[in-house]
């Protein structure tokens, strides 16, 4: 089962040195969803293979323009080009005013049904849930209102074993049962014990994402033991001063953070206009925590 999640920008707040402000897809199982949506996000989308009209929910952070501003030009051509399916939008309750606004004085009526569901930036609370996923967010401290987000992947069934099933004969309705974990009778009273015919199900998959944010205590539970988690690494740590003044994270407290909250992998970004090599950020990273990444435009990450 999928399970990706595909940088479109990793800038901070300026596009620069071919960055893109901050929008990521997240594949999972084929279903889209985008988190944040700052300038040029649907041209990014374009230029990496991503329709539009498969996203079906989008997750906003927070109201700073680098996360959102691509956010009305995108709805706009999901309305030009004919979307007709329901599209749910998670967001600051402000959010809402903005969008209502845009519309009205462009004369705008979107065609398709948009969902607004409005985020609480001081609680952590289940915002999605299915049998397959469930989505938090959660408090993060920056000098506006902003949320993180967390994905988790629900119980993944089992595999048969195709050694052990093959000459069996099993009815092929008792497949998904077995995968289960539940033995199955057939008429003939012989009986098919999930446990001597399947592989034990491999573990579930988690993503956290951590959008502007400083390092800080409140959201150490609420990213622990993730897979990867996205942590803004707006400056290396000489840049201390002006991380708290600005309320971001260095890549040396992010890594830290990683540490903390036993996540398996880091993945970095919200890079700083000042970098234009982002090896410093990186290495001071690694010195804390070797499985961090950075984030380029483009790749996708498998959680």
């Amino acid at each position: 089962m999928r399970f990706e999640v595909l940088v479109l920008g990793n800038s901070s707040a300026t596009p620069i040195y071919e960055r893109h402000p901050t929008a990521q897809v997240l594949n999972f199982n084929e279903q889209l969803f985008l988190i944040d949506c700052g300038e040029g996000t649907q041209m990014q989308m374009h230029r990496y293979g991503i329709k539009s009209n498969k996203i079906s929910r989008i997750f906003i952070s927070h109201l700073h323009g680098d996360h959102y501003l691509g956010l009305v030009g995108l709805l706009s051509s999901m309305n030009l080009t004919g979307r007709k399916s329901e599209l749910h939008l998670h967001g600051p309750a402000p959010l809402l005013d903005i969008l209502h606004l845009q519309f009205k004085h462009s004369d705008t009526t979107l065609r398709y049904n948009l969902v607004f569901h409005a985020t609480n930036p001081d609680v952590e609370e289940v915002i999605m849930k299915s049998q397959m996923l469930t989505v938090r967010s959660f408090p993060l401290q920056h000098r506006v209102p902003t949320t993180g987000f967390r994905f988790d992947e629900g119980a993944r069934a089992a595999s048969l074993i195709p050694e052990k099933i093959g000459g069996m004969n099993i009815p092929t309705v008792f497949f998904q049962q077995l995968k289960k974990g539940v033995d199955c009778t057939d008429l003939d009273g012989t009986v098919y014990r999930a446990a001597e015919l399947t592989k034990p199900a491999p573990a579930s998959r988690s993503y956290a994402y951590c959008s502007d944010t400083r390092a800080f205590s409140g959201y150490m539970e609420a990213i622990e033991g993730v897979n990867l988690l996205y942590h803004e690494t707006t400056f290396d740590h000489s840049f201390l001063e002006r991380a708290v003044e600005t309320f971001h994270s260095t890549s040396l407290e992010a890594a830290q953070v990683a540490v903390q909250a036993g996540v398996k992998r880091l993945l970095m970004g919200h890079y700083s206009a000042r970098y234009k090599d982002l090896t410093p950020l990186l290495e001071e990273a690694k010195e804390v925590f070797d499985e961090s990444v950075l984030s380029f435009e483009g790749n996708w990450y498998k959680v």
